[in-house]
């Protein structure tokens, strides 16, 4: 996938966790609540040169930019979109838990997005 691609599938796939979501479909909801996570860290190492292609790849890029950008809620935010990848497969995530940290994942997704170089 080409740097737009990454850049488009994150956002569509914030649409898809959200109908998911509504649908009461939580493990899929979350699935592409993480795919929304991970396909924008993926846009911008992409961009960037760096790896992304592995899990561990991706935590890292998530780190390097929250202390390129002195953010810590990159990291944080990225830490609580894996919470959503571990979902997908137990299906153990509390009802507060997936409403109050949904949001944190939509926000991780919009900031690392706007760290594009244009």
């Amino acid at each position: 996938m080409q740097v737009q691609e990454h850049h488009q599938t994150a956002l569509d796939f914030i649409i898809d966790a959200n109908r998911e979501f509504a649908a009461g479909d939580l493990v899929q909801g979350s699935d592409k609540l993480w795919g929304a996570a991970s396909h924008a860290v993926m846009v911008v190492a992409q961009q960037r040169g760096w790896n992304y292609r592995s899990h561990r790849s991706l935590k890292n890029a998530a780190i390097q930019l929250s202390r390129e950008h002195i953010d810590p809620t990159i990291e944080a935010y990225f830490a609580v979109a894996e919470k959503f990848h571990k979902n997908f497969y137990h299906d153990d995530m509390e009802e507060w838990e997936r409403d109050a940290d949904k949001p944190l994942v939509e926000r991780f997704v919009t900031r690392v997005l706007s760290l594009l170089e244009q």
